[in-house]
C-alpha cells in the first residue's frame, strides 16, 4: 500500500510561482508512474501533468504546457510539480497520483490507484 503525502501549497499573487511536493511511502515507488490532477470547487478533478518511472516522459494537460514542470527524485521517493506563471484558474485543490500498473500519462482519474490528501493552490489576481 502506498501512501502519498502532498505540500508546498498556499496563497500566492498572480505570475507568481509554487512548486508542490507529494512524498509516497510504502510500495515500490521508483516502479509508479506519477500524476498530478486539480480540482477547483463545482468542477470535476481534472489533468495537470504526469511522468513515468525514471522520469523520462512527462505529460501535461494544454493550458499548463510551458508554465509547469513535473519532476521525480525516486531515492526521496517524492514527484514535484513546479508551477510559473500561476493564473488565477489555476486556483484548485491539488492531488498527487500514483499507479503501478499501467503505462505513464493515463488522464483518466479512473486509473489511478493512490491518491494524496490534496494541497490547496490559491492564486489572486
Amino acid at each position: 500500500q502506498v501512501q502519498l503525502v502532498e505540500s508546498g501549497g498556499g496563497l500566492v499573487q498572480a505570475g507568481g510561482s509554487l512548486r508542490l511536493s507529494c512524498a509516497a511511502s510504502g510500495g515500490t515507488f521508483s516502479m509508479y508512474a506519477m500524476a498530478w490532477f486539480r480540482q477547483a470547487p463545482g468542477k470535476e478533478r481534472e489533468f495537470v501533468a504526469a511522468i513515468n518511472w525514471n522520469g523520462g516522459m512527462t505529460y501535461y494537460e494544454t493550458s499548463v504546457k510551458g508554465r509547469f514542470t513535473i519532476s521525480r527524485d525516486n531515492a526521496k521517493k517524492t514527484v514535484y510539480l513546479q508551477m510559473n506563471s500561476l493564473k488565477p484558474e489555476d486556483t484548485a485543490a491539488y492531488y498527487c497520483a500514483g499507479d503501478g500498473r499501467r503505462a505513464a500519462g493515463q488522464r483518466s482519474i479512473t486509473l489511478y490507484d493512490y491518491w494524496g490528501q490534496g494541497t490547496q493552490v490559491t492564486v489572486s489576481s
